[in-house]
């Protein structure tokens, strides 16, 4: 049996070669997302680099945990802890900066969902009666912008109202206002 030379193995692909940096990459992402995040979109964010391995992603995040550099909630979420920031910040130097670059660019498009997610709600609950109140909530970075209620006699068309919502909340809340500024308001007769 022949192995192959040093010169025949193929390099491997990315700049992320082994378990420490693959802990600098997850505090680095961690330390940067706007609030706590599931394991898929820790892992979507860590794949800006060829180099990273799903397996031993998968236990260095648990590791992470264990050391109490992250947090793991009941419902799966994960953040970072002071002492993970802490690290995160001495250790980003030794991150390449091409891969610094990538992970910032997948980060400011997660952040900018996860803030339109925090600022969009939309909710259905079923009422004694058998119908439903949708509400309907939009927010900015200032507070409540509308929070409407609505009462909706099938659950279908409840579903459908928070879906249509939920893709294009402020049509809505400009129909809204151009409905309630256009009408002349009714004189009271005496």
């Amino acid at each position: 049996m022949q192995f192959p030379s040093a010169k025949e193995v193929p390099p491997v692909p990315g700049f992320i070669h082994d378990k420490l940096e693959i802990k600098f990459l997850i505090l680095y992402i961690t330390a940067r997302v706007i609030e706590p995040i599931p394991f898929d979109t820790v892992w979507d964010l860590a794949m800006c680099d060829e180099g990273v391995d799903y397996f031993d992603f998968s236990e260095c995040l648990a590791d992470l945990v264990k050391t109490g550099h992250l947090t793991l909630s009941a419902d799966g979420l994960y953040a970072i802890t002071d002492k993970g920031l802490r690290n995160s910040q001495i250790c980003e130097s030794s991150l390449p900066y091409s891969v610094r670059l990538r992970c910032d660019k997948n980060l400011s498009a997660c952040n900018r969902h996860l803030r339109r997610k925090s600022q969009v709600k939309a909710s259905t609950e079923k009422r004694p009666n058998g119908t439903y109140t949708v509400r309907l909530e939009l927010s900015d970075d200032m507070g409540s912008v509308m929070d409407l209620r609505l009462a909706i006699p099938r659950e279908d068309m409840a579903a459908m109202l928070t879906e249509r919502f939920r893709k294009s909340p402020e049509r809505l809340y400009g129909e809204i206002m151009r409905a309630l500024m256009s009408s002349e308001p009714e004189e009271e007769t005496l």
